[in-house]
């Protein structure tokens, strides 16, 4: 079999794994998902065959192949404001009904990737802040959670190439937003960042410790996951949102027949989901 192969043991074996580990479940077919993301790392770990990676990946006492093949698998590609929509809802329906309170206003990206999304909000936030002046006089604290250590590294870091600043950023706000960084990028300003604030979270563990939350974005996670465990997600953040919270979740995603916690409400475009009181 050549080294880049899988057979269907170890493939199966893998699925498991995945599922256990982090709750993404991987279809019948996805074998050429799998070789994408984990061939690079034949190499590094100086394994000869792609199923001798993913047997020693099944081993607990590979604690630094299992996080570099959690990264790989869980790394998805994301862009700035993606799908408009959650962000003007953000600026002209949801942060009115924040602005005046004197808590501080908190908003959780569960799956922030790469940063494109937590500092897309944090940056809704400033211009709504712009146009009307003294609002939230509480503070705004944003969290950027994810998975994979690599990209919250990346998120912290903040810089960020034209390949992909070209992807949802209109040049006004990479005018306004960013600045000159290292290597040719651009660097978030400090004012973006210092709203942002990023953390550790494998989504199937407690989230107690991440604190509660006026909003809640989680976006285009869902899909990766079993009907049990978007359950079981769902009502974690019913648990974290404060009263009348409310909750993003991806253009493809629904509630339905997994949550009944929660008021769908229909905007103009757009869905947005409101915690029953």
């Amino acid at each position: 079999m050549p080294a880049r192969q899988l057979d269907d043991k170890s493939y199966h074996d893998f699925r498991t794994f995945l599922e256990q580990q982090c709750g993404i479940v991987l279809g019948d077919n996805k074998q050429y998902l799998v070789k994408s993301r984990l061939a690079p790392l034949m190499a590094k770990f100086e394994v000869a065959s792609l199923a001798e990676l993913v047997q020693r990946t099944l081993s607990p006492m590979e604690r630094q192949l299992r996080a570099a093949v959690i990264d790989a698998m869980t790394t998805n590609e994301t862009l700035w404001f993606r799908d408009d929509y959650p962000f003007e809802l953000l600026k002209s329906k949801i942060l009115p009904d924040f602005a005046n309170q004197r808590m501080p206003l908190k908003i959780w990206s569960a799956a922030s990737s790469s940063g494109q999304e937590p500092y897309s909000i944090a940056m809704t936030v400033l211009e709504y802040m712009q146009s009307k002046p003294g609002s939230f006089p509480g503070g705004v604290q944003i969290v950027g959670t994810d998975i994979s250590s690599t990209m919250l590294e990346h998120c912290k870091y903040a810089h960020y190439d034209g390949l992909a600043l070209a992807r949802g950023l209109s040049q006004e706000r990479k005018r306004q937003f960013f600045e000159p960084g290292d290597n040719g990028m651009l660097r978030v300003k400090e004012a973006v960042r210092k709203l942002v604030s990023f953390r550790p979270l494998n989504l199937l563990n407690s989230y107690s410790l991440i604190g509660r939350f006026d909003i809640v974005f989680c976006r285009n996670v869902l899909i990766y996951f079993s009907p049990e465990i978007k359950a079981q997600i769902l009502s974690q953040i019913h648990g974290v949102l404060n009263k009348d919270g409310y909750l993003f979740l991806g253009a493809s995603e629904s509630l339905s027949g997994l949550n009944q916690q929660f008021d769908m409400l229909r905007c103009n475009p757009g869905i947005v989901y409101q915690k029953q009181s």
